[in-house]
């Protein structure tokens, strides 16, 4: 059987949109019980996927998946509240943008520093992008200024926007175009707002904030990747609420805070856990002020909490 390749544009699931290499798109489905070996996941194919797909269409003109090429990497979480599968959010990402807000939506350090623990574990560079900047007053950009201090400072590159301001996104482009660049960041943060400056034939719908609970109405419900005009593709994640860290054992998640990393061999221990133990560098150095105090705290969280019982929380 004659076969062609592209990368994976959206999943719904059971249906697959693909553009091909010829700049063509066309709907595929999986053929039988398509798997990743090792892998217990909800969706085998992720956005961001490089595949090959039959030549052949059938009657309502869509192709078959045959072939799931390797990943560079990939980016997961916990499927649902309770189950042990998992989601993967997309695949072969060149960079990720965490975009966070102070308020309207809160974002909280604990769910910023989650998203990056993550992204180390699956080597994926990551970008802060604080955005609603023209609707904060002068302590709320002290503040921001202050985190983008500590996040620089342990190797993150912060920028400050306005997602619809032309300058901001003038500079987001150069940044994308030849890459495939996640989008993440909790419900109403400006995500779909964003990504309409970047590319506005895209149109995405964007939610309101509820007053109620001060977090964004889920304006997008799963992954979907946008080829921008300007080049590059953008890839928009749902709204993310709670990110539980998966495929991590706790012994090794000091080695995904940079700044702890650099200080493990100086440990008395080997095996040490930068929690009780003496002779800690980890913990001299949160003392000394050379590790900032709310990042040591997101990792004793990590280290303490029952993995399963935080699936049953959005508090991140």
């Amino acid at each position: 059987m004659q076969s062609l390749t592209g990368v994976v544009l959206k999943s719904t699931g059971k249906w697959y949109n693909v553009l091909l290499d010829d700049g063509t798109t066309c709907n595929c489905r999986i053929r039988g019980k398509l798997r990743l070996e090792g892998h217990r996941t909800t969706n085998p194919v992720a956005v961001g996927d490089r595949v090959t797909v039959s030549e052949e269409e059938d009657d309502e003109g869509n192709r078959v998946i045959l072939e799931i090429g390797s990943r560079t990497n990939y980016i997961v979480r916990r499927s649902t509240n309770l189950s042990k599968q998992k989601q993967i959010l997309a695949a072969n990402v060149d960079l990720a943008y965490l975009m966070v807000t102070i308020h309207s939506p809160v974002t909280h350090l604990a769910f910023i520093d989650r998203f990056l623990v993550s992204a180390e574990s699956f080597r994926i560079p990551t970008k802060i992008l604080f955005n609603k900047i023209d609707q904060y007053n002068e302590d709320d950009l002290e503040y921001v200024d202050a985190l983008s201090y500590m996040y620089e400072s342990i190797g993150y590159p912060c920028q400050k926007i306005q997602a619809n301001d032309a300058n901001d996104v003038n500079s987001l482009k150069e940044e994308i175009n030849g890459k495939q660049v996640m989008i993440s960041g909790h419900s109403g943060v400006g995500k779909s707002t964003l990504i309409n400056s970047l590319d506005p034939n895209l149109s995405l719908r964007t939610g309101e904030i509820s007053k109620a609970h001060q977090q964004g109405q889920h304006t997008t419900t799963f992954a979907e990747m946008h080829p921008l005009e300007s080049g590059g593709f953008i890839i928009d994640t749902p709204g993310i609420r709670a990110f539980g860290i998966v495929e991590l054992d706790k012994p090794v998640i000091s080695h995904y805070f940079p700044e702890m990393r650099a200080l493990l061999n100086e440990c008395r221990f080997n095996n040490c856990l930068h929690l009780k133990e003496p002779g800690c560098a980890v913990k001299d150095a949160v003392e000394r002020g050379d590790i900032f105090e709310s990042r040591y705290q997101t990792y004793v969280q990590l280290m303490e909490e029952d993995e399963n019982e935080v699936y049953r929380k959005s508090i991140y």
